[in-house]
């Protein structure tokens, strides 16, 4: 069974193998009644308590933690950086809808700026509609008098993060971290376009086959076959 979760999934981890493989264990083994964790025969083993995490505030008493409630309620994008294999660096920008774990968009190019980042966000406006909220870094790029200008301008709220809270920021920075690890440190790409074609051909696959097990291992937009009513014969 691993060797086929492994071929369904060319870019997941093994972390994200086997939790794949331990669920379809789980779904198909029969139930029994065995020794849990106190010893007992059919006692089940209960994952420890969680503490309870406060919530992050300002000194003005503002709270700074915003979580997702809904598709299209906070979108938050990033940048991360890759060389091509003449040493030449690139830049890609992230969009991510937190709450759906949809990526949006990804653009590549040498140079990305706050003008990249109106034009990436109006198309994806006009698209699917402004969100609630946008959330970022505080970077150069983001905190643009005319980025932010523009968001508020079409109807969204700007949440930037805390300078060195990345934690904040997390569905993007886990996001980031796996576009890493799944893709960038694995592919050698030999030109801006070639990164751009592969770098779209992953971002498919993790929106519509990869699963995500804060989605109970569901792809964010699972793809769906629409099937044709055939058409009359004409005699």
């Amino acid at each position: 069974m691993l060797p086929r979760v492994v071929q369904n999934h060319p870019y997941g981890t093994f972390a994200h193998f086997w939790g794949i493989f331990v669920r379809r264990l789980a779904h198909d083994a029969p139930s029994y009644s065995g020794v849990g964790a106190s010893g007992k025969p059919g006692a089940v083993q209960v994952p420890p308590k969680q503490p309870k995490r406060s919530r992050l505030w300002l000194n003005d008493g503002s709270c700074i933690r915003l979580r997702p409630e809904y598709q299209n309620h906070v979108w938050s994008y990033d940048f991360v950086h890759c060389r091509t294999d003449d040493g030449k660096a690139f830049r890609t920008l992230n969009i991510l809808d937190e709450f759906s774990r949809n990526c949006l968009a990804i653009r590549v190019k040498r140079k990305l700026n706050s003008t990249d980042v109106i034009d990436a966000l109006t198309d994806l406006f006009n698209l699917r509609g402004p969100p609630a909220f946008v959330r970022s870094d505080n970077g150069p790029e983001f905190v643009a008098r005319d980025v932010r200008a523009w968001i508020e301008a079409v109807g969204a709220k700007t949440a930037f993060i805390e300078p060195g809270s990345p934690w904040e920021n997390g569905y993007i920075e886990s996001f980031n971290a796996r576009f890493r690890d799944e893709l960038l440190n694995r592919e050698i790409f030999y030109s801006l376009r070639e990164a751009q074609i592969i770098i779209e051909g992953w971002r498919k696959h993790y929106n519509t086959k990869r699963s995500h097990s804060a989605l109970g291992y569901r792809p964010p937009a699972p793809e769906t076959i629409v099937s044709m009513e055939p058409r009359p014969t004409m005699h």
